[in-house]
């Protein structure tokens, strides 16, 4: 039996179906869970941002096509886009299908232990995979904070903007840019935002309790940036007093 072997999917190939996905995610939210125009919009909007800066992150890379853990974090990306457009529509509407919003979050959030241990196991580990896992973390705890922020007050907004804010400061202070060796403490405290925001969606606690718990995340994110501030100032120091 004579066997045809199939191309590997391009890089236009699979940015063109995850563009396809997207869309099917956003007029599954609109028959589904009503979202309007407003909401779809920002969601469509977000994905094609997404993708055109994944093109040329893969045209800087010379990749000619995503890895096995690209997949999974393109898929965590496109849910990201459904949670923009669930959060965006609560923000003009004023009513957010919680159950909806927490279910998609949580797949997102889940699958964050997927991309690391597929790309490791295939041996596909490489920068580019771990920037834009990096990358879809952060918005994801972005939105979500902004959803959090429309019931709790405007401060929950830190969490979600502190990384941004860290690369802004980044850009005055070139020592920020240093690199520092992995550290699971980190890992675990950006971890738990998207986890604490969730449940403080999910409207299971009390806004007391939740503002506590909020609270209570935002305080390590700031000690978690806090000291690496601090190690990369000192690194920088040691290095000009040698």
């Amino acid at each position: 039996m004579i066997t045809i072997a199939r191309p590997a999917p391009t890089a236009g190939v699979e940015l063109a179906t995850a563009a396809l996905a997207q869309l099917v995610m956003l007029a599954g939210l609109a028959a589904g869970a009503g979202t309007g125009a407003v909401g779809l919009l920002a969601g469509a909007a977000y994905a094609a941002a997404l993708l055109a800066l994944l093109g040329k992150a893969m045209r800087a890379a010379r990749r000619q096509a995503l890895g096995p853990a690209d997949v999974v974090t393109l898929a965590r990306a496109l849910l990201v886009g459904a949670v923009t457009a669930l959060v965006v529509e609560g923000m003009v509407t004023g009513t957010t299908p919680v159950l909806v919003l927490v279910a998609v979050a949580s797949v997102a959030l889940a699958l964050d232990a997927v991309d690391g241990k597929v790309a490791r196991r295939s041996g596909t580990v490489s920068s580019l995979g771990a920037r834009f896992d990096m990358e879809v973390d952060a918005f994801l705890v972005l939105v979500l904070s902004v959803h959090v922020a429309l019931s709790l007050g405007p401060w929950v907004l830190a969490i979600g903007l502190m990384r941004y804010l860290f690369v802004a400061a980044s850009w005055v202070f070139p020592w920020l840019r240093g690199s520092l060796p992995p550290n699971y403490a980190a890992k675990t405290v950006a971890a738990l935002q998207g986890i604490v925001l969730v449940v403080a969606a999910s409207q299971l606690l009390t806004p007391p309790w939740t503002a506590v718990l909020v609270g209570a995340a935002l305080a390590a994110l700031c000690w978690s940036f806090g000291r690496d501030v601090r190690r990369l100032w000192l690194r920088t120091a040691l290095r000009a007093a040698g």
